[in-house]
């Protein structure tokens, strides 16, 4: 059986506000089965990137911060936000050496995942880099505030299996990288 086309229809579009992280818009579509939705809300982001950066002895770098809108201070990979025109590997090693001081290595595009393709625009692209070493210091932007935290192999799988890692968007990648690499 042929897959059908399930796209739907773009009847009119409004934007409600357009900020550089995040810009919201109404849609009025029209599905398959002709189905009219007259408000359906579409949330524009730049895409995303994040790095399961692992050091020539096989550790994890992580970074700990603060995140105001669940009000819990979360270890996470180390990510960020692709520039505009910016490829977006570029993005994740600009992001490790200016989060964490981290470089180098050997870099591949793990997978890519979408925090929720029913609203969300953009992709977070997912990279793993090994054999990083600290090559600076940390270049933070002002409304960042972290620290670099390094674990084991054993502890991130830890805190994956005792839910402590609470993006999921590090999880997914970090999931199929024990998975994968047993």
């Amino acid at each position: 059986m042929k897959d059908k086309d399930m796209k739907w229809r773009t009847l009119s579009s409004h934007y409600l506000f357009k900020k550089p992280w995040m810009t919201a818009r109404v849609d009025k579509v029209e599905l398959p089965t002709g189905v009219i939705l007259d408000e359906y809300y579409v949330l524009e982001y730049p895409d995303w990137v994040n790095t399961i950066a692992i050091t020539k002895d096989g550790k994890f770098v992580f970074v700990r911060q603060y995140r105001y809108a669940i009000g819990k201070t979360v270890n996470e990979l180390c990510a960020g936000v692709c520039e505009k025109g910016e490829d977006p590997m570029d993005s994740a090693k600009r992001e490790l050496l200016e989060e964490t001081g981290f470089g180098g290595g050997e870099w591949q595009h793990w997978m890519d995942v979408s925090a929720n393709p029913g609203t969300h625009t953009n992709i977070t692209h997912c990279y793993i880099a090994r054999g990083v070493e600290r090559i600076s210091t940390q270049h933070l932007d002002e409304g960042e505030c972290l620290e670099v935290r390094i674990f084991t192999r054993d502890e991130v799988y830890q805190m994956l299996t005792n839910n402590e890692i609470w993006q999921s968007l590090m999880a997914a990648p970090l999931w199929k990288l024990f998975a994968e690499d047993k």
